[in-house]
């Protein structure tokens, strides 16, 4: 098998990340059904702090993607291909529409709080979720926009 040249892969992996973070975005998002449909009980037995602990390391790590664009195990050169300055960009754009997501959804939550028992960790738990997958989708709508305009 022929070795791949640095440029190459960066191009497969920077395709693949396109795909690959809307479905991490949407698993994400789609998720929090699971952890609101069961609501912690009191007082919090271990298997809801697993839960709990799982789904902070899970956003975690979303947020890692977010700020590195990924490709962390990859050589210093082919992370340097994909960090190309519309990479940047459209990362950083979709930081900033992640952020303003999650401050509307503080917002929205403020007066929901008055007429609807939420505790904080609920209210965090969906101002993150909100948060980071609106980064994530923005971020891969852009990419993928920016790979087919080639």
């Amino acid at each position: 098998m022929a070795q791949i040249s640095d440029v190459e892969m960066a191009d497969r992996l920077s395709r693949r990340r396109s795909r690959v973070i809307p479905l991490l975005a949407l698993l994400f998002i789609s998720g929090q059904a699971m952890y609101f449909g069961n609501v912690v009980a009191e007082p919090m037995r271990n298997v809801d702090a697993v839960r709990i602990g799982a789904w902070l390391v899970w956003a975690l790590a979303l947020l890692l993607l977010l700020a590195t664009g990924g490709g962390l195990f990859r050589s210093k050169s082919v992370r340097a291909l994909m960090e190309d300055d519309v990479t940047v960009e459209n990362r950083r754009r979709g930081i900033a529409f992640g952020f303003w997501t999650a401050m509307l959804t503080a917002v929205a939550l403020y007066p929901l709080s008055m007429v609807e028992d939420l505790s904080a960790r609920e209210a965090i738990h969906i101002i993150l979720t909100f948060g980071i997958g609106a980064a994530l989708l923005r971020f891969a709508v852009l990419e993928r926009r920016a790979l087919r305009d080639g």
